[in-house]
């Protein structure tokens, strides 16, 4: 078991043994990351969900109202005709053969790729490469549209898809350390929101479980699921 460092034993004792509210656990976050560099802040949200079984699966999108805090690379494969909108946009990459190509010889040095329908026939034999990467563009998420320039725009501006795992966890970045609390405070009630309405009707018993919140290398932090779970 690797050892504390000093920085991480005097965080560690300043995160009581109790559930916080997203305010007071976002302030943490902030005075126990002691990195030098700009931490990512990230939820963690255990779900009363199956994963295995369909009726169960949560997934779902959501635009943070404070953004993500991370410059996210998009690609945008489309058609001649919709390239234009896609630069105007923001898109880093706009094309489509030469990325097919690309991404075929193991390129993927992108967050995010947005598609239209018409596209997605070429995309199926590169799903090996994209799908354990969470590339694969899905109409679920918003990635697969004809309207490519706010797809891109959505997520420029801090739209971010999750899902829940194998485990019944769902992972999710809200934000950088940088952030005053409550930005991050308000991206974490918008992720917990957003899950509560995405609550399956076949799930049974108590829904979220559980809430951390840590960032890079520091203790994750409790919050206090009540809030969360009464809706």
């Amino acid at each position: 078991m690797a050892r504390l460092t000093k920085k991480q034993k005097e965080a560690k004792l300043k995160v009581e043994d109790k559930s916080y509210t997203v305010a007071e656990a976002s302030a943490l976050i902030k005075e126990i990351t002691n990195v030098n560099f700009d931490a990512s802040v990230d939820l963690a949200v255990r779900l009363n969900v199956d994963p295995r079984k369909a009726n169960q699966m949560v997934r779902g999108v959501v635009t943070l109202p404070h953004g993500t805090g991370k410059d996210v690379k998009v690609l945008a494969l489309v058609t001649p005709d919709k390239e234009a909108e896609a630069k105007e946009a923001g898109a880093d990459y706009v094309g489509l053969d030469e990325y097919l190509e690309k991404i075929k010889g193991g390129w993927t040095d992108v967050d995010v790729i947005v598609t239209m329908p018409s596209v997605m026939g070429k995309l199926g034999p590169l799903g090996r490469v994209l799908g354990p990467r969470g590339l694969m563009p899905n109409p679920k998420t918003g990635t697969v549209t004809m309207d490519v320039a706010k797809a891109v725009s959505d997520v420029k501006a801090g739209k971010i898809d999750f899902k829940v795992d194998k485990t019944g966890i769902v992972h999710a970045a809200i934000g950088k350390a940088s952030f005053d609390a409550d930005k991050i405070a308000g991206n974490a009630r918008e992720l917990l929101t957003t899950l509560v309405k995405l609550k399956p009707q076949a799930a049974k018993g108590v829904y979220i479980q559980s809430i951390y919140m840590s960032s890079t290398m520091s203790p994750s932090v409790a919050i206090d699921t009540k809030r969360f779970t009464e809706q």
